[in-house]
């Protein structure tokens, strides 16, 4: 572990040496990339350093227990070692996760797709829900979003809606979303009082870039048609809307928010993108499981991950049996308790594989 820090350590002075050369720094693309690399290391390095200066206070601590003839300045001096013993194996601890390997998308913005599921017209509107949700999470974290497409419900809500999110640490925070998210309620649309149990799915995919993902024009159907709303109302007078079509896996995207028949193909487009990624890392997952068989479940979509339980005013998230009893301050974007503790749960699963591996 040591020397592998140490290793990464060195990288991290040569990227600051890089950063600092005027000929590095006038090539736009190099310099960000250096600027990714340092990001992904900082932490570790810093982490390492308050490790190793705790390492050298505690030797000059013991030496000075093993020297020292004052009872109580001994006293002292073995309470100081019991804190800097703590301190160290904390500190060795935040090293082991921070050395797991990075997912591939951690740097990633993403783009989110939410549908309403099984429930009618309260399904909508709990995808608007959702929708607001996320909307106050990103502006929480200070994320840019970007609605790409939509497709409203005419009682409220949506029957779909895609948007982007775009900042720091969006990917990691927002992954563990993708999943059936259920609600139970007592609807507006219900006259009786009886409490219903709806559905909304939740994809996030991480977004690529052209040279991520590359389509062939070829293998495109791009139709263009009026756009239209609620109720088939026409939203404007000309065919601006866009439907491409990927020929080889029959993925359709359809957008038609913008006025522009080039900004909508532009936004669909970017959401074939990610979801041809999403397919190929889908699959590289159900390979994996079905090799490994260490979880019980495939992970997939198809499975509930988490309740909203609006009678008693809770959220429970199924994959690591979390309630948490404030159901309008998670709605209201206060998301990070949640996140953290999926975060925490993922690494102490992969802290046990590396342990077995």
């Amino acid at each position: 572990m040591f020397e592998k820090l140490e290793s990464l350590k060195k990288r991290f002075d040569e990227v600051n040496r890089e950063m600092a050369d005027p000929s590095v720094a006038a090539d736009v693309k190099a310099y960000q990339a250096l600027v990714r690399e340092r990001s992904s290391l900082e932490e570790l390095v810093n982490t390492y350093e308050r490790y190793t200066d705790a390492g050298e206070e505690l030797s000059d601590a013991r030496g000075l227990l093993a020297e020292e003839q004052d009872p109580e300045m001994g006293e002292y001096l073995r309470s100081e070692v019991g804190s800097l013993q703590g301190t160290l194996e904390e500190l060795r601890e935040r090293l082991k996760i921070l050395l797991l390997p990075r997912d591939e998308f951690a740097d990633k913005d993403v783009i989110v797709e939410i549908r309403a599921g099984t429930g009618g017209d309260e399904a909508a509107i709990f995808a608007g829900d959702l929708h607001r949700m996320y909307s106050h999470y990103a502006e929480k974290h200070r994320w840019k979003q970007e609605q790409l497409t939509s497709n409203p419900s005419e009682m409220g809500g949506f029957k779909e809606v895609i948007f982007s999110l775009k900042g720091s640490d969006v990917f990691p925070r927002m992954k563990f979303e993708s999943g059936v998210h259920r609600v139970q309620r007592v609807p507006v649309t219900e006259s009786s009082g009886r409490i219903h149990t709806s559905t909304a799915t939740v994809a996030v995919l991480p977004e690529v870039e052209e040279i991520d993902i590359s389509i062939e024009p070829s293998d495109l159907k791009i139709d263009v048609f009026r756009s239209t709303g609620p109720g088939g109302q026409s939203v404007n007078t000309t065919d601006s809307a866009v439907r491409v079509t990927h020929k080889p896996t029959g993925m359709v995207v359809s957008c038609q928010d913008e006025k522009s028949q080039l900004q909508n193909k532009e936004r669909a487009l970017r959401i074939l993108r990610a979801r041809l990624q999403d397919a190929a890392r889908q699959q590289q997952r159900e390979e994996e499981a079905e090799q490994r068989r260490r979880q019980v479940g495939s992970g997939g979509r198809s499975e509930k991950i988490r309740t909203y339980n609006f009678p008693q005013g809770r959220i429970t998230d199924h994959r690591i049996g979390l309630t948490v009893h404030k159901l309008e301050n998670v709605l209201q974007g206060d998301l990070d308790k949640i996140t953290q503790a999926l975060l925490e749960d993922a690494q102490a699963r992969a802290l046990k594989d590396e342990g077995q591996s």
